[in-house]
């Protein structure tokens, strides 16, 4: 035990090392930025589905998995009951073209951290995500080439989630989540200004946004499974997240900047006047937080090879707060589909390693919610991952890996497309709490 939760502080000191904004795209500057959380990295090697329960695996999506007895699974001596633990981390690539060029970007991040307990029938976990990530760095020129504006943005929500999982029968489990959301969103903004021959001029003007967010929301699950032949088994989940409201507190500066003549950095702040929000009812807001509804179903051989689909839907037309309102964007209902799915040559093998290895897949399409221009911000991925085993084989902890391909957005409308490559690793380790002395 000692040594596993040494190995997950190592991996969360790694990561927060290395760690840089969350996010690189341009899009995270509208709303609340692009939507970090999208399940374990087993899930986002199998296109994001969160069909899929075992007894060896925390589910992020899905809060019935938390329930005491897993529906399926590795049997731990007798009884699918271990304590799982999982860790992860991500670094992202990512290409931006537009109709003017192209650019290349990086970033690094923590993942989440997240532990399952079972109890009897019943259950309970907690965790940490990031939720949303703000990270974008945009400059606008005019045609002849010349600077006229320069975008910053950085922040995001992270989410602090415990959950409770009950399994009703021998093939049903429900559960539900209360997440804590928290974190700041800033923005900066210059307008750069030039003298009549065309040089830079001595003081610009800059506008610094900052909101600071908070507030509390439920995730609720269910989890079916039955076999219908002898070998075959049918798993069925459904999730539902209410419409919730988060407190947002404001703040808006304008500032007299002077900026280097080559790099076009701030270099000195002249003068710092707040303004008013309070006036225009801005310095506190109510955000309001769509609601989210998940279906999926799959098919597969218990250990061995499953496949699934899911769909999401969520009612992000109903995304409003004041603060981040702007002239060329909307938002319209979201929704996902995703396809993947896993295959085992031989779980439990005593010899040749790859027999125990996990072989995931999948991919999915993706209407974001976001509008600009009239023009829908669409995504598409496509994901590859393995699962290798670590660690005492009764246990079935394993090393995840996981990498994607995709595609978010459009150059029509002088917009801005980004091919993405996403490398994935986690940690998603097992152990016995509650093991029964044989002898006293």
């Amino acid at each position: 035990m000692i040594k596993r939760l040494i190995v997950i502080c190592i991996t969360i000191l790694s990561s927060s090392a290395f760690a840089q904004q969350g996010t690189t795209s341009p899009y995270s500057f509208y709303g609340l930025g692009s939507l970090k959380f999208k399940g374990t990295v087993e899930n986002r090697s199998m296109g994001g589905i969160g069909v899929y329960l075992d007894s060896i695996h925390v589910n992020l999506r899905n809060p019935a998995a938390y329930a005491g007895k897993s529906l399926s699974g590795p049997v731990f001596k007798g009884e699918s009951r271990p304590v799982k633990f999982t860790v992860a981390g991500a670094s992202s690539s990512a290409t931006l073209k537009s109709d003017f060029g192209e650019g290349k970007a990086n970033s690094s991040t923590f993942d989440y951290l997240a532990l399952s307990v079972p109890i009897g029938r019943f259950g309970f976990g907690f965790g940490l995500v990031p939720y949303t990530s703000v990270g974008y760095k945009l400059d606008d020129v005019n045609d002849d080439n010349d600077l006229i504006n320069r975008y910053r943005g950085e922040g995001g929500i992270n989410r602090v989630f415990a959950g409770f999982g009950y399994q009703i029968s021998d093939n049903l489990n429900a559960g539900v989540d209360i997440s804590y959301n928290f974190g700041n969103i800033q923005n900066t903004a210059i307008a750069l200004e030039y003298t009549t021959e065309g040089d830079l001029a001595q003081y610009q003007t800059r506008e610094y946004n900052r909101s600071d967010l908070s507030g509390l929301s439920l995730n609720f699950g269910l989890a079916f499974k039955d076999k219908i032949t002898d070998e075959l088994e049918l798993s069925a989940t459904a999730t539902y997240a209410p419409e919730t409201n988060l407190s947002s507190e404001n703040e808006r500066v304008f500032s007299t900047v002077s900026l280097d003549a080559i790099s076009r950095d701030v270099i000195a702040v002249s003068s710092r006047i707040e303004a008013d929000l309070e006036s225009n009812n801005l310095r506190n807001t109510d955000l309001t937080m769509p609601s989210r509804l998940a279906f999926g179903v799959g098919l597969g051989k218990p250990n061995s090879w499953f496949v699934g689909t899911e769909y999401t839907l969520m009612n992000t037309a109903d995304f409003s707060n004041p603060i981040f309102s702007n002239q060329i964007s909307t938002f319209e209902n979201s929704s996902q589909l995703s396809v993947g799915g896993f295959y085992i040559p031989q779980y439990n093998a005593f010899s040749g390693y790859l027999k125990r290895v996990v072989y995931r897949a999948g991919f999915n399409f993706s209407n974001t919610g976001l509008v600009i221009k009239d023009e829908p911000i669409k995504e598409f991925g496509i994901s590859f991952g393995l699962g290798l085993p670590v660690g005492k084989r009764n246990l079935f902890s394993n090393a995840n890996l996981g990498l994607e391909f995709g595609q978010r957005g459009t150059t029509k409308q002088n917009l801005i497309k980004e091919n993405f490559i996403n490398f994935n690793v986690s940690l998603s380790l097992n152990s016995r709490w509650f093991e029964k002395r044989k002898y006293n």
